[in-house]
């Protein structure tokens, strides 16, 4: 599953195993349920319905499939996946916060910058 961001550039992608891997092959942050998780244990956002939402209630990428969200763009063509990276262990997870409510709008966190938190 590619995430694209706000531009429709394919910033990331997800695994089967919830893993996500910058194209250039950065492990850069893993799913667990609805949450998306930073190895460093730090909560970065939401995923449901296609969407990746950051603390705001944001729209930081959109899926294939995702539904509801801002308009989206028009989508590049996906990059050549890098070699992958070896994935860091996973820190402890820190309390996530609550969650915002779901907004049209695009995080100004939207591309790599949202990893980078």
């Amino acid at each position: 599953m590619t995430l694209y961001d706000k531009d429709g550039q394919p910033v990331a992608y997800v695994e089967a195993d919830g893993n996500i891997f910058s194209f250039s092959g950065e492990p850069v942050a893993y799913l667990d349920g609805d949450c998306v998780w930073a190895y460093s244990g730090k909560h970065l956002g939401w995923f449901n319905a296609g969407l990746v939402r950051d603390h705001s209630g944001d729209t930081a990428f959109f899926t294939e499939n995702a539904v509801g969200g801002p308009p989206k763009p028009l989508k590049a063509l996906k990059s050549l996946k890098g070699l992958k990276g070896l994935k860091p262990l996973k820190a402890l997870k820190e309390l996530k916060p609550l969650r915002a409510m779901n907004s049209i709008g695009w995080s100004e966190f939207s591309g790599e910058a949202f990893f980078h938190q």
